[in-house]
């Protein structure tokens, strides 16, 4: 009943807040759909964009293009109309539910929504999703910006995704299910299926000056040109987060303190297990085609060996990037790593990309000792192209990426880098390589999209650490010599999904959305598992959901 009576309000608020948009603020929400088109305008061999820096700022974005034009095509002029049809009309279609604009303030809210339905014709099994929410948003004076948004789910998913579900208590990339124990202390749900799990996000940004910038809130942040990042993705749950940006001449360099939870011991009552982490991220635009970035990041515990508290260690509050002589300095057992982001455009509409993450490097171990188990350097090349064969708004882009065994992982688990029971970089995590392809393509509001990913990774069998989960400390390593990837159980995996859906209200990515997953995972010793589900469903598209592994 209070969810009827809560619809008509929000309803009659649509209808009685008619103003114009204005042009967007804040950040660009993480989400490849809604800003594919608009990433494509920014690799632009006419101007200097630091693309590798996710997610991107409306204030940067309105520099160099203009959002509300590029949007021109997906729906109609913004004129008042004069029929109270017509802004009913506007509302439901082109604009955001409620907004409310004055001299010194502007606000901004709308639905959030997942009402979506399938099949697991493998297992003969319905699959739902029920996702009700909203976001707010909008600005206070000319440089402080502010964001929050909540939803609220249930769901059932297909056999292999509900499996990963129990498995790690975790909704890929949306946070823990509410687990409750029964008299056994087994873990059951609402109703033996379907999952309860909720997810709140949001940031207040200030922007200082012309080159200064602050963003604290709880969220993701993405390092990188790819769908995947082997620096830093979307991938895990959000998290709590504080960002200086400072953006001179054709440099940006970023500095982000990071808290992360540790959920790995299921029955705590007090609180999970913390950890920090402090990255640096310098991206240089060295001409209008060539960016090149560095990367660092260190992670450490909230505790120490011995269980005392440690906290924020404020050393780390170099602002200088490159920590791992900080780290030294200090006789630190903390977990730290560097890498290298690159990117080129060719031609007019054409992006080669790629990343090199150094976990640990030792030359002579490079050289002389292939397949010793420190030799954790993770690659990433990629492709991209826009407009492909002079196609309008015909999108194809490959990436291959390979990480090898122990990547990511560290002595004390708790330092490894993940969060939330999922990596921090690839949802694979470590002993893999995988290539992932897409072909996009848009016609005013209708999208269609295919993705084709293959992956080789190593499981675990009892007892023994491969190198693939990266929550097991790497001293447990079977071999110190003639590792390779994919060792342990062998797996190979082929995933599909092919989707189309229309656009109707491209404000907040409100879609109707028809698709299929094909999935094929070969696992040695034990055989074939098959994967053919079909989804539909009305939602809101504003955030990346990993769920091809």
């Amino acid at each position: 009943m209070y969810r009827s009576v809560f619809s008509f309000i929000f309803l009659v608020c649509t209808l009685l807040l008619r103003v114009p948009a204005f042009a967007q603020t804040g950040y660009v929400p993480l989400n490849d759909q809604f800003s594919n088109n608009l990433t494509g305008k920014l690799y632009n061999k006419n101007f200097r964009f630091h693309t590798s820096i996710r997610p991107y700022n409306y204030r940067e974005i309105e520099k160099v293009v203009n959002v509300d034009s590029l949007r021109s095509a997906q729906r109609r002029n913004r004129v008042f109309a004069k029929s109270w049809k017509q802004k009913v009309w506007d509302k439901l279609f082109n604009d955001d539910a409620i907004s409310l604009y004055k001299k010194d303030f502007t606000i901004q809210a709308n639905p959030l929504m997942n009402f979506s339905a399938g099949y697991d014709a493998t297992h003969h099994k319905k699959t739902w999703v029920n996702t009700r929410g909203f976001e707010i948003k909008g600005t206070l004076g000319k440089g402080l910006v502010f964001y929050t948004r909540f939803y609220e789910n249930q769901a059932v998913f297909p056999e292999y995704l509900s499996n990963y579900v129990k498995d790690n208590l975790v909704v890929p990339g949306q946070g823990r299910i509410h687990v409750l124990l029964d008299n056994t202390g087994q873990h059951y749900y609402l109703d033996g299926k379907a999952f309860d799990y909720s997810m709140a996000d949001g940031y207040v940004a200030w922007q200082t000056g012309k080159y200064v910038s602050f963003q604290f809130g709880h969220g993701k942040n993405f390092y990188g040109d790819g769908y995947r990042s082997l620096l830093l993705s979307d991938n895990s749950t959000a998290n709590l987060f504080f960002k200086f940006s400072l953006d001179v001449w054709h440099l940006k360099y970023q500095v982000l303190l990071n808290q992360y939870l540790d959920i790995r011991d299921s029955t705590m009552t007090g609180g999970y297990a913390r950890k920090f982490s402090a990255i640096h991220y310098l991206s240089w635009a060295i001409s209008k085609r060539v960016s090149l970035s560095l990367f660092d990041a260190v992670v450490w515990s909230a505790t120490d060996n011995q269980g005392q508290y440690r906290g924020f260690d404020f050393q780390y509050l170099n602002p200088m990037i490159f920590l791992r002589p900080v780290e030294f300095s200090i006789g630190s057992p903390d977990n730290a790593l560097v890498g290298f982001n690159m990117s080129v455009i060719v031609g007019d509409h054409n992006v080669l990309y790629g990343q090199l993450l150094l976990d640990e490097f030792n030359l002579k171990n490079v050289l002389y000792h292939r397949g010793y188990w420190t030799n954790k350097q993770a690659v990433q090349l990629g492709f991209k192209a826009y407009d492909l064969f002079k196609i309008k708004n015909l999108y194809f882009q490959t990436e291959f990426n390979n990480v090898p065994p122990y990547t990511y992982s560290e002595r004390e688990e708790i330092i490894n880098y993940g969060a939330y029971n999922q990596p921090l970089a690839d949802p694979f995590g470590a002993n893999f390589r995988e290539s992932v392809n897409f072909l996009r393509y848009n016609y005013k509001r209708f999208y269609f999209s295919y993705e084709l990913l293959y992956s080789i990774y190593g499981t675990d069998p009892p007892g023994k650490n491969y190198g693939g989960d990266i929550y097991k400390s790497y001293l447990n390593h079977v071999s110190d010599y003639g590792n390779y990837i994919g060792q342990g159980i062998r797996n190979r995996l082929l995933y599909q999904d092919i989707r189309a859906s229309y656009l109707i209200n491209p404000r907040y990515n409100l879609n109707f959305t028809l698709g299929a997953v094909f999935r094929n995972l070969q696992t040695e010793g034990v055989g074939t598992t098959n994967t053919a589900y079909i989804y539909f469903g009305i939602r809101t598209s504003l955030r990346n959901l990993y769920y091809d592994f």
